[in-house]
């Protein structure tokens, strides 16, 4: 022992006892003690305050339970009894039917049907915030997936009660609200703490090319439709005053006919009472004279002479010159009446 001593101390270093190396051992136990307690008080005293940012809310949980939400700023909280979760308040979205990255397409995601039966690809972009932070971090375990979820099955329905046509041109705000309505009515009876800000139509179109086309040619069709029937209206429009007129035009020469033929029916009515009362007062003679006036209109080239029954010349009827034969009388064409 006296040989190592004399031996470390030609090399420079002190020998120790027994009792000298258990000084040594506790010292180095304080330094690591000292140290422990510099790390764990350090880790107490960092770990006792957070900082919430704008736009951000943060659920304090204590023994696994949220006691508290609280807003932007430094908070304390108790190390290793309180944790705290911080949720991002800002709007924020996600897409369906496309990748938001890439704008590529997902057909499995946007093709649907419409209520005439045709596909169509329809993308739709849905806008969320939280406005729970306890129910969204609590309530269940995806709460953006279970959104997507309802945003989808919505979007289905909906799409599939309206026609093609409405889905592709002019009926997409009448759709986006009451995909909106339903999804809203939706995240209310399941209460996640999400609340819908807006969900739009980014895009719809037919799924294939040849879809498309045939698409154009219906609605060039219906733009030769509406073409027609506006000139239909056009020439509808122009012909109608020009029948009125001529059907007013009918109308008043059969009123005016209508008045001449009573009239003319009157005046007859007249013309037969005055007979009928030069009839009463003379009946021999009017019916004598009708008859001849009939005679005179059924046979209007008819020579009559009238004579009486003593063979004496009493009156020609009609009254025109005639010229008398050898004999006193032309014959020709003619008939004798004996009274």
């Amino acid at each position: 022992m006296a040989k190592e001593s004399k031996r470390n101390k030609q090399n420079g270093f002190e020998t120790l006892d027994n009792d000298g190396v258990k000084g040594a051992a506790k010292k180095v136990g304080k330094g690591i003690a000292f140290t422990a307690l510099a790390i764990i008080a350090a880790i107490l005293v960092f770990g006792s305050f957070y900082t919430i940012k704008e736009q951000e809310q943060a659920v304090l949980i204590t023994l696994g339970k949220a006691s508290s939400v609280t807003e932007p700023g430094l908070h304390f909280k108790i190390p290793l009894i309180q944790s705290v979760r911080k949720v991002n308040t800002t709007i924020q979205g996600f897409s369906i039917g496309y990748d938001m990255a890439t704008n590529a397409s997902n057909e499995r995601e946007s093709l649907m049907i419409t209520s005439d039966y045709n596909f169509v690809n329809v993308d739709f972009f849905v806008e969320y915030r939280y406005s729970d932070p306890v129910k969204a971090l609590y309530a269940s375990k995806e709460p953006v997936s279970i959104l997507r979820n309802i945003a989808q099955s919505s979007i289905r329905t909906v799409i599939g009660s309206y026609p093609v046509d409405d889905v592709l041109t002019t009926g997409k705000n009448e759709i986006q609200a009451a995909i909106k309505e339903k999804v809203i009515q939706e995240l209310e009876e399941q209460d996640l703490g999400v609340q819908l800000v807006n969900i739009t139509i980014q895009d719809s179109e037919p799924p294939t090319a040849e879809i498309m086309e045939a698409f154009k040619a219906v609605e060039t069709a219906k733009q030769g439709k509406e073409t027609a029937l506006n000139n239909a209206n056009k020439y509808r429009n122009e012909q109608i005053p020009s029948s009125v007129a001529k059907a007013d035009g009918i109308i008043k020469d059969a009123e005016a006919q209508k008045t001449q033929r009573i009239n003319e029916a009157t005046a007859q009515v007249a013309r037969f009472n005055a007979m009928y009362e030069e009839y009463i007062k003379n009946p021999e003679i009017t019916r004598r004279r009708m008859f001849y006036e009939t005679m005179e209109d059924v046979l209007p080239e008819l020579k009559l002479i009238i004579d009486s029954p003593d063979g004496k010349l009493q009156t020609i009827y009609p009254i025109e010159s005639f010229v008398t034969n050898e004999a006193g009388t032309d014959t020709a064409n003619s008939t004798t009446v004996s009274e």
